[in-house]
């Protein structure tokens, strides 16, 4: 199976939210992934999706602007289901 990728993402900082689609029948539905990097003690970049409590009002913007990113797809997809519609 091929890597997939979201198909949008959303980052403030270290925080990201990565936005996939999920084909449920002919309509698409979308969840949503959080992560954050940091570095580790070496200074490697690594990946958690475990937050503090200072990440949480950065968490909380992500997912915001991830749910509005969400309703323009689904606008979208609504738009163009309607414009395959015959008169």
């Amino acid at each position: 199976m091929a890597n997939q990728r979201p198909i949008e993402t959303v980052r403030i900082g270290t925080v990201k939210a990565a936005i996939w689609p999920n084909k449920a029948g002919e309509r698409t539905r979308y969840n949503v992934t959080f992560s954050k990097r940091y570095r580790d003690a070496e200074g490697q970049w690594k990946t958690t999706h475990s937050f503090g409590r200072n990440d949480l009002l950065v968490l909380a913007k992500v997912a915001d602007q991830a749910h509005s990113r969400i309703v323009e797809l689904e606008q979208a997809d609504d738009n163009s289901d309607q414009e395959d519609e015959p008169p």
